[in-house]
């Protein structure tokens, strides 16, 4: 970077005007320069900023009149959010901004996830909140890339404790304004979905093996906001082809389980167009955190710890023919190439015959369901063989050569013939 990091510092200047300035003070003691943006919508600020709250209202279409006569201060935040981000979103277009960092309580943060989510993968966004890492938060609301910070002391002005969190935030910002190497985009990226190879194996051949032939490959873990940030990256047009062999955040949210990636999982690379294949990797699982009791409703069926944080419990037969239907039904809404390898032998390491999780009825009922739910155009390949076989890999990688061979996925950058 051959200029100081140009931070937007964003709050409510009303009501956290010490906040506001102390951040900004900090900022630039950390070698940035902020600006502050003013988003409260009633209020008037002590100091002038340099966004001003009518200028945000305006970037939304309306007028801080037009917001206190709706008699609703949720509502006018929701517009005034709106503002926000279209006014990020041009400053960083215009190479104007470098990175942001926003504060607030329950409404501040429901508008700073708003901002963040305006800006690509690679800008820094820090928001100091008082609902940091809470179930208040929704999966889709959040940013691929965002940084969280709690907020003890975080009402009504600084004290000690407010000023070590702002303190960290303003260098954390900064710090990765300074530090960051944004995506470059030299080889087209393929999105894969995995759980670790303990359980799915098939990443262990298929990255080499598409790195090969000119690909960055990510690999996102799918528990739950693994499979978020793909979801987002997918919508953004990121990748060129997404593999997405492990869905069970699509289980997990039908099941109601907290451990999810949203409830619109496996649709963005549809609309998008995204060439995707799909399989059901690991969706005989409905996790859940292991730190808390057991639900009643699970009590009775096979249920395995895999750490201090997540467990899973087998899935019942309607819940993988539920899941099943909703693969069917989203791929059938995909507005590019769809395909779904569906391997027959078993979805993850431990439904083999001989392990823990061993259900041959379980899997007979999602196959079913599966073969009645995918419907052309959507293509389904279906396999002798278990997700871990080699076959698989093979299935996928046939797939996936087949439509660059037809134009439908781009070329890699350095094409080469890849051993599968």
């Amino acid at each position: 970077m051959d200029h100081p990091p140009r931070i937007l510092v964003v709050g409510t200047a009303d009501t956290k005007a010490a906040e506001l300035g102390y951040l900004a003070e900090r900022v630039a003691a950390a070698g940035g320069v902020a600006s502050t943006m003013d988003v409260g919508a009633l209020g008037t600020p002590p100091f002038e900023p340099g966004v001003r709250n009518a200028e945000v209202a305006a970037a939304a279409g309306t007028t801080l009149a037009a917001l206190a006569a709706l008699g609703d201060e949720n509502a006018a935040m929701a517009r005034m959010a709106e503002g926000a981000a279209a006014i990020v979103r041009r400053e960083h277009a215009a190479g104007r901004l470098d990175g942001v960092l926003a504060l607030g309580g329950t409404m501040g943060t429901d508008l700073a996830l708003e901002v963040c989510a305006a800006l690509p993968l690679g800008v820094p966004k820090v928001v100091v909140s008082t609902v940091s890492f809470s179930h208040l938060l929704p999966p889709e609301r959040i940013a691929p890339d965002l940084t969280m910070i709690g907020w003890p002391g975080g009402l009504y002005g600084l004290n000690a404790l407010c000023r070590a969190t702002l303190s960290q935030a303003a260098g954390a910002v900064v710090g990765a304004c300074l530090a960051v190497d944004p995506p470059s985009g030299a080889r087209p990226t393929v999105a894969i979905s995995s759980l670790g190879t303990s359980c799915l194996s098939y990443v262990r051949t298929l990255k080499p093996a598409l790195e090969a032939r000119g690909y960055e490959v990510a690999v996102f873990h799918c528990t739950g906001m693994g499979g978020r940030a793909m979801e987002a990256l997918a919508a953004e047009g990121r990748f060129a082809a997404v593999p997405d062999l492990c869905p069970p955040g699509l289980g997990n949210a039908l099941a109601g389980s907290g451990v999810t990636a949203g409830d619109d999982r496996l649709t963005a690379a549809g609309r998008r167009g995204v060439p995707q294949i799909v399989a059901p990797g690991a969706i005989d699982m409905i996790d859940l955190p292991s730190w808390k009791p057991l639900p009643g409703a699970y009590a009775a069926r096979p249920y395995h710890a895999h750490n201090r944080l997540i467990g899973s419990v087998t899935a019942t037969a309607d819940e993988r023919r539920a899941v099943a239907r909703a693969i069917g039904e989203r791929l059938a809404a995909a507005t590019g190439p769809a395909a779904f390898v569906l391997p027959l032998r078993g979805i993850q390491q431990w439904d083999r015959e001989g392990e823990a999780l061993h259900d041959p009825a379980g899997l007979a009922a999602f196959v079913e369901a599966a073969r009645e739910a995918v419907r052309p155009p959507v293509e389904r390949v279906e396999l002798d063989a278990h997700v871990n076989d080699p076959a698989f890999c093979d299935a996928v990688l046939g797939v996936f050569d087949r439509w660059v061979a037809q134009g439908r996925v781009a070329a890699g950058s350095r094409p080469q013939q890849a051993g599968r």
